[in-house]
């Protein structure tokens, strides 16, 4: 806990605002908890009873398992009897913000001659494959984070494994403490922290209690029923992640934000308005995050370098740091990028959401919109003129589980290939789900990506993007799966939006194209939000020059339009409540001054057509660790407009450009031959 003035307070800067609440937020509060409630986030006491006994079900299982280890490896009859496992939960189940059918995150913690890879999914996946309540079953041996998922009674489970260097596991074991990774490899160390770093958000979350100033001001009731602050992050991060499924922005693996990402970016909005209700929170989370100069690190507290030599995430030792797009950092030991997965591509499209959603958020304020309008589905399809559709087929449901599975987690790396090989001119958005088409032989689901050139190229008459060889190259790097199977097979086309099928569509029909399309080439709802928002469409010209795999439909396709980006127009900012300091500060934001610590210079954040970034543009990114915060005061006269530069300049400056080439066709042989072969209580 950092202090100022002999004040505390968490986080590595002082709060924005300490103000507490009006009865304006209170109205607005009540109508977000509504739409919460009304689009079915909280699940029911049946469901969480069946949790309940689902996890005890499971701690049995894993005790019992590590006995019978000690029996099959002949140890002796003592060290069998207090032989011990224990389950820890983590995720949005131990945050308390998990749904209806939302799977439960769990860590088995066992002794250190349980092995991981023989004894974890080699005997432990045989018990489970024997149990008629588990169903589909899907060990991941040779992921980051080695994970084993399934269905127990009908709850989805994804249990990791870490054994300790040591010989008996104590009920009362604290995994928080820095010295339970003494001697762990490091497949041990990511698992673990998936607990350690929910318990330091629980502890980083403002949790301050209500004075009596607010009870004798406003409504006991509504002071009970909205809770304490760990009550407000609580829902603000159900709305945050609601809003990110719906905006398709909520996906780890295809190099959105997951889970511990959104849960990291919420908890620091609470760090800085400490005593707002939710409704302020959602609104200051898209005005500080619009504003926000990626790549400079979100943080709840400080870099601790630790005692055992582990890697923690600092671009000045790690040159693989330095390439990361958006750092969300984790607050416990070893600390890490969570959102390393982030593309320049992804970063685009995360931050035009953002900016979206802070004009609606201003709208909403000034009571001219509804929280609906926030939350209104993004139409993917309607957003772009061109698409990659990667189909994946397989012999049977078990077998499209797993094949799908492994094509998803290797979608970043086609994102990344197209990126590299167009030198960032050529942009993609993946789509964070899959499609299933129903009316197929065989099992079969398909993947989309989005494409359009690089905002602000200039239009050049018969410029080709020739993404041949990137296809095949991601093709045959998916078709290397190590437990690949015959019927496993993938095929990647390129299609116009016209050619969409339309059992991607809800329903299997196409809907009529809406009115209008904002210049970032992503739709915007004509019936929530007043017209200011909206902006005509810029257009310029795309050629699209691809060759399929075997089998697949052709990839040729030119002089196709391509919608690109302006910027979304917000109406004019209502007045300032004066309950709120609501500048946000501008130190909080740029990259800091001694910034050239780190051992590179500082990129100048003047737009990204500037003669500073033009000069700059092949140096690496600046990144900061301690950001400093002007006095309340200040800040309070400052108002928002003290930030010298919009997100989507940020974004640009800290690009590491390349020379612009015209990329010259290229033919790709076809492929002709197939691939060889805590425990439950903490909660």
């Amino acid at each position: 806990m950092a202090q100022s003035n002999g004040k505390k307070y968490l986080g590595v800067t002082e709060p924005i605002s300490t103000a507490g609440p009006t009865e304006a937020d209170f109205a607005r509060t009540r109508d977000l908890e509504k739409v919460l409630t009304e689009a079915g986030l909280y699940e029911s006491p049946e469901e969480a009873v069946q949790r309940e006994e689902v996890l005890g079900r499971l701690d049995q299982l894993v005790k019992e398992w590590v006995k019978n280890i000690c029996l099959r490896k002949g140890y002796s009859e003592q060290v069998t009897q207090e032989a011990n496992a224990k389950i820890f939960t983590f995720g949005s189940y131990r945050l308390g913000v998990h749904g209806p059918g939302t799977d439960i995150d769990t860590l088995c913690v066992g002794p250190r001659h349980v092995s991981r890879e023989e004894d974890f999914f080699g005997v432990f996946h045989g018990m489970l494959e024997a149990m008629s309540e588990v169903t589909e079953l899907h060990p991941v041996p040779d992921a980051h984070v080695p994970v084993m998922r399934f269905k127990f009674s009908g709850i989805s489970i994804d249990l990791l494994y870490a054994p300790l260097a040591v010989w008996t596991i104590p009920e009362d074991l604290d995994i928080s403490q820095e010295s339970i990774l003494r001697n762990l490899d490091e497949p041990s160390v990511r698992s673990l922290n998936g607990c350690r770093v929910t318990d330091q958000i629980l502890r980083l979350v403002p949790n301050i209690e209500v004075s009596g100033f607010f009870l004798l001001c406003y409504n006991v009731n509504e002071l009970s029923t909205s809770g304490s602050s760990f009550q407000h992050f609580r829902t603000t991060l159900r709305c945050m992640k609601l809003w990110a499924r719906k905006r398709g922005v909520y996906s780890n693996v295809t190099g959105f934000l997951g889970g511990v990402n959104w849960a990291l970016l919420v908890a620091r909005i609470c760090q800085l308005y400490p005593n707002a209700l939710p409704s302020m929170l959602v609104s200051r989370f898209f005005r500080v995050y619009t504003q926000w100069r990626w790549p400079n690190p979100v943080m709840l507290c400080e870099i601790e370098e630790g005692s055992l030599g582990l890697s923690v995430w600092d671009p000045r030792k790690n040159p693989r740091d330095r390439t990361h797009q958006m750092p969300i950092i984790t607050p416990a030991y070893p600390c890490m990028n969570s959102s390393y997965n982030v593309s320049s591509s992804t970063l685009r499209v995360m931050v035009e959401e953002f900016s979206r959603a802070n004009g609606i958020c201003e709208v909403i304020e000034m009571n001219k919109a509804e929280w609906s309008a926030l939350f209104e589905p993004y139409a993917f399809f309607d957003a772009y003129k061109n698409y990659l559709q990667i189909d994946v087929f397989a012999a049977d449901n078990d077998d499209l589980r797993r094949w799908k599975g492994w094509v998803e987690s290797r979608l970043r790396q086609l994102t990344l290939k197209i990126e590299k090989h167009t030198y960032g001119m050529l942009q993609c958005h993946p789509h964070p789900c899959d499609f299933v088409d129903e009316s197929k032989e065989g099992k079969h689901c398909a993947f989309f990506m989005g494409l359009q050139k690089r905002q602000g190229l200039p239009s050049q008459e018969g410029q080709q993007f020739d993404i041949r060889l990137t296809v095949e190259e991601f093709r045959q790097s998916v078709t290397g799966y190590q437990l690949w199977k015959e019927g496993m097979d993938i095929a990647v086309s390129h299609v116009r939006r016209r050619q969409i099928p339309a059992y991607v569509f809800p329903g299997g029909t196409k809907p009529a194209r809406p009115p209008k399309v904002t210049g970032t080439g992503r739709l915007v709802g004509t019936n929530s939000l007043p017209t200011e928002l909206d902006t005509p469409p810029l257009k310029r010209k795309l050629d699209l020059e691809t060759t399929p795999p075997e089998g697949s439909r052709p990839l040729r396709r030119t002089n196709t339009g391509v919608s690109e980006a302006g910027s979304c127009q917000a109406p004019a900012k209502p007045e300032k409540q004066e309950a709120y300091a609501d500048a946000t500060p501008a130190t909080l934001l740029r990259p800091d001054a001694n910034a050239a610590n780190f051992g590179f210079p500082e990129i100048q954040q003047n737009g990204p057509g500037s003669a500073a970034v033009q000069a700059k543009q092949t140096q690496p990114p600046t990144f900061v660790f301690q950001q400093t915060v002007a006095p309340l005061e200040e800040l309070e006269a400052a108002g928002t407009s003290s930030i010298a530069a919009s997100s989507a300049a940020a974004a640009a400056a800290a690009e590491i450009r390349r020379p612009v080439i015209r990329l010259c066709s290229a033919s790709v042989p076809p492929s002709t031959s197939a691939p060889p072969g805590n425990h439950f209580v903490n909660r």
